[in-house]
């Protein structure tokens, strides 16, 4: 029973980070700090964190670490903004249409060939992306602004695409360490949100609790779980397991807030996930 329970054990890190970052979107509406505070008290904790446990988090620094960081920086920041603004589930959705704009990405930046399925896949998530904008976007609780949040989750999905490739190149450059960025990031975050982040008030306990929860847990150790089930787990089966991410999320803010996502942007989700794991699949077929 033990070797099956080796060979599986990477597999089974992946899905508890996918779990770990779906939690993200219901803790940040739990809190009642602001986007800034949340952003700026997470991003802070979670850097000290990896810095402490972690010595790989502080080997391989170098000057492309922070351009990296920078565009991580930038999705943090949005993400967080978004799931204040519009549903948890919309945000994630937009965010993981990330591949679609690494298509124009990829071949700029890292230099990777085009090929055909990649540019279906790109159209499908593309009309996916923009079902979310054919709703009304009647607004809820914890939704109250869900046009703005849409756009800025759309923004985050570029800079996660950006991100995404900032840390294929520095696994690249630094063997297979892209750590540094995850850290660089959080660190650029909090030095950028802090002075947003004051005066603190009406803090409760709840807040803290869920602060401490995301960073310690929902940032640091996900990616410590990610970065170590990746080398074991082939990109395909590493793709669409973290597929969970974005199929968890909602039903945590259901569970939780009650949040719902109405016809349009249930569409849009289903269109983005097609997309996202055709190409996954395509890759795999390829590469046998």
């Amino acid at each position: 029973m033990e070797m099956p329970f080796r060979k599986a054990l990477p597999a089974l890190m992946l899905v508890f980070a996918a779990l770990l970052f779906a939690t993200g979107g219901a803790a940040v509406k739990l809190a009642t700090l602001t986007a800034w505070q949340i952003a700026a008290f997470r991003s802070g904790i979670a850097a000290a964190v990896l810095l402490l446990v972690l010595p790989e988090a502080r080997r391989g620094w170098r000057l492309s670490t922070w351009v990296a960081a920078a565009a991580y920086a930038s999705t943090l920041m949005l993400f967080v903004h978004a799931n204040k603004l519009t549903t948890s589930a919309n945000a994630v959705f937009l965010q993981a249409s990330a591949p679609a704009y690494l298509l124009v990405i990829g071949p700029l930046l890292l230099k990777e060939k085009l090929r055909r399925a990649d540019i279906w896949m790109g159209l499908v998530v593309v009309a996916g992306m923009g079902l979310f904008f054919c709703g009304k976007g009647t607004p809820q609780a914890t939704a109250p602004d869900p046009h703005s949040g849409n756009l800025l989750a759309l923004l985050s999905g570029v800079t996660w695409a950006l991100t995404l490739a900032g840390l294929r190149s520095a696994a690249r450059a630094a063997g297979g360490n892209a750590l540094p960025v995850v850290v660089a990031g959080n660190l650029i975050v909090f030095c950028f949100c802090l002075p947003q982040a004051f005066p603190v008030l009406h803090v409760d306990g709840l807040s803290v609790a869920v602060v401490l929860y995301m960073a310690c847990f929902q940032v640091a150790f996900a990616y410590w779980l990610l970065t170590r089930g990746v080398r074991h787990v082939s990109a395909f089966e590493s793709s669409l397991i973290l597929l969970l991410e974005p199929v968890s999320n909602p039903a945590w803010s259901w569970l939780i807030h009650g949040e719902r996502m109405d016809g349009w942007a249930l569409a849009g989700a289903g269109l983005v996930l097609a997309g996202v794991a055709f190409q996954a699949w395509i890759s795999q077929s390829q590469a046998n």
